[in-house]
């Protein structure tokens, strides 16, 4: 009797044991209830020879799924990020920020919404918003202490075709380069930058953990 006893416990602990490896093996056992899995990327965040994952998802609140100004039914819940790095055991969780990013269905005034799109590419993390004819936008993060720095950004304001102005920012060599373009305003001439550069204050590098919302990041005082 005894013996069939600790056979039991033995089958219970083992049977614990195999969903406990389940939740942490399954990147999608990471999603917070209410929300789901809208992509998934994977990369070599810390360098250490294991793969890493980074979620974005999607929250799925049913008041947020609404009629627009064309009677187009959209869902305008606001997206997040999540960051697994990979243990010998599967994935640990060491970062969330569940609505950092507007929905994808936001109303673009003429336009259609900026699209997001992300690299990861060892510890850089790259979040890019494309704006079609009126440029692009892009954060540029490096992997540090268990977070992610924003250490560049880039950003080109087109017209068509016509690069008005681009813009780089370095938060660790504290510069900004400005490209005019000295044409600007004519269709036929060639695109003619002019270049300048300029200190930026900052203290303190932003941590992606903390931004609650990238529409509201404001790189013009910088």
């Amino acid at each position: 009797m005894k013996q069939n006893i600790n056979f039991l416990i033995l089958l219970t602990l083992l049977f614990n044991n195999s969903l406990g490896n389940a939740q942490t093996e399954s990147t999608t056992g990471f999603i917070p209830n209410g929300y789901v899995l809208f992509e998934e990327y994977s990369a070599d965040v810390n360098e250490d020879g294991l793969e890493d994952c980074i979620l974005i998802i999607k929250n799925s609140k049913e008041e947020n799924i609404i009629e627009n100004r064309f009677g187009d039914v959209v869902d305008r819940n606001r997206r997040g990020i999540i960051v697994l790095l990979g243990t010998e055991n599967g994935y640990e969780s060491i970062l969330k920020n569940l609505d950092c990013f507007s929905s994808e269905n936001e109303d673009g005034g003429v336009y259609y919404p900026p699209e997001l799109s992300i690299d990861l590419h060892n510890n850089i993390l790259k979040i890019h918003y494309g704006h079609g004819r009126y440029g692009n936008w892009e954060y540029i993060f490096r992997y540090d202490e268990s977070d992610f720095k924003l250490i560049g950004y880039e950003s080109s304001e087109n017209r068509g075709p016509i690069v008005n102005y681009k813009t780089s920012i370095n938060f660790l060599t504290k510069k900004k380069q400005v490209l005019e373009n000295e044409n600007m305003n004519s269709q036929d001439k060639e695109e003619v930058f002019k270049e300048t550069w300029e200190k930026i204050k900052i203290e303190n590098l932003i941590k992606l953990s903390e931004i609650q919302d990238f529409d509201e990041i404001d790189m013009h005082k910088y």
